[in-house]
């Protein structure tokens, strides 16, 4: 493998850990991870199946819930968001696509919340009432994944300025 992918696949996999050590609430590097594979690996399915599989390995130790596919699929379309950074991971998009990153989670769990579950009748007020109820989390995962955006982003700009094999290449 080499130094650039092995870095990648490293940096991901660490994020997804980071699910699992204490935080604020909602605030985890999730859709940053998946932004981060999606503008930085050269292979769709790495991509993809990377950040889905770190996802996986800490919801194993976290525990499986109802609303698992709604999630992955949240991860899944924040990923294909993130290839539209590729090749301009620059600061004002990589926020931009943070902020369409947060909104997209925050409608698809909450609606997920709603269709699966039985706290909120299955209603157009009962979505609304989901979505609202949700308004708090949505806060903190915003914060969070601006933060964790600028931390993913910025902290693999300088490794690469000072390590030219992370650069990229058309192998990674």
């Amino acid at each position: 493998m080499n130094p650039r992918l092995m870095t990648l696949v490293m940096i991901v996999l660490a994020a997804a850990l980071m699910r699992i050590l204490p935080h604020p609430p909602n605030v985890t590097p999730v859709a940053a991870m998946a932004l981060f594979a999606g503008a930085h690996f050269a292979d769709r399915k790495l991509a993809l199946v990377v950040p889905l599989l770190a996802m996986l390995m800490s919801d194993l130790v976290l525990g499986l819930h109802q609303t698992l596919l709604f999630v992955y699929l949240g991860v899944a379309l924040t990923v294909l968001i993130g290839t539209t950074l590729r090749g301009r991971a620059r600061p004002l998009p990589a926020m931009g696509a943070a902020l369409l990153a947060s909104v997209l989670f925050f409608l698809l769990t909450n609606f997920g919340v709603w269709l699966t579950g039985t706290l909120y009748p299955h209603t157009v007020q009962g979505l609304f009432a989901a979505y609202t109820a949700g308004l708090p989390f949505f806060r903190n995962s915003l914060l969070g994944d601006l933060f964790w955006t600028a931390v993913l982003f910025g902290g693999y700009r300088a490794l690469a300025a000072y390590w030219p094999d992370l650069r990229e290449t058309r192998t990674a």
